[in-house]
């Protein structure tokens, strides 16, 4: 098999189908691995929809009808998807980025973690808890909020699904589901957040720009 060198950059500036996009990722992964094609970020939004994961329970699903549900392939639980929120389905070799999936997984949330501080917006891993937080309250309040999260699958070592940032989203959609298991309530110290309700007025071409910048200090040009 050849292979191809060049990572190729994909920003689409109209809302894509879901299934569009997991159509687009099986041809795009089958052609990475035969060496047809380069590895490929596609940056993207979606109009609202809940994805679930291989780890979703169907009680986090709270309002079924409310937008299409679609059955992931991805690691994970229950998420949303929609206008505000800037997808990134990254399909790399993982096998020529040294085949460690454990830190394939660390970096793409480190790479979250540099994007959002070029906002002065300071994001962190949690222990047991997947994607990344913010602290969004009093000090000392205990109060974390999901900016940002991480779902992919591997197929013959080459990754697709991939990351989110909460832009400027209409949060009120996450009410729907539990997203990633994790629940908000009047006792929960747990939500969900953005840029935008965090005081950061910024435009989506600014944010795919930090995207693109902090991908390379995380992964190389």
């Amino acid at each position: 098999m050849g292979e191809l060198s060049e990572l190729t950059w994909r920003i689409s500036d109209e809302r894509i189908p879901y299934q569009e996009a997991l159509d687009f990722m099986e041809r795009r992964v089958a052609e990475i691995r035969a060496g047809e094609a380069p590895e490929t970020i596609w940056l993207l939004e979606h109009p609202p929809l809940y994805t679930a994961g291989t780890s979703a329970k169907p009680g986090d699903l709270l309002i079924p009808d409310r937008f299409p549900v679609y059955e992931a392939g991805r690691g994970g639980q229950f998420t949303y998807h929609g206008p505000g929120q800037r997808v990134a389905y990254t399909m790399l070799n993982v096998k020529k980025r040294g085949g460690d999936v454990r830190r394939f997984v660390h970096d793409l949330e480190e790479w979250v973690i540099r994007t959002l501080d070029r906002f002065n917006v300071r994001a962190e891993r949690r222990e047991g808890r997947v994607g990344i937080w913010v602290a969004d309250g009093p000090s000392g309040s205990g109060r974390e909020d999901k900016i940002g999260a991480i779902g992919i699958r591997l197929r013959h070592w080459v990754s697709f699904h991939g990351i989110s940032i909460n832009l400027d989203p209409d949060l009120s959609h996450f009410d729907g589901i539990v997203p990633c298991g994790i629940s908000e309530s009047a006792t929960s110290p747990y939500g969900v957040t953005s840029l935008a309700k965090l005081g950061q007025m910024v435009t989506m071409p600014e944010l795919d720009m930090a995207l693109k910048a902090a991908f390379e200090e995380v992964f190389g040009a």
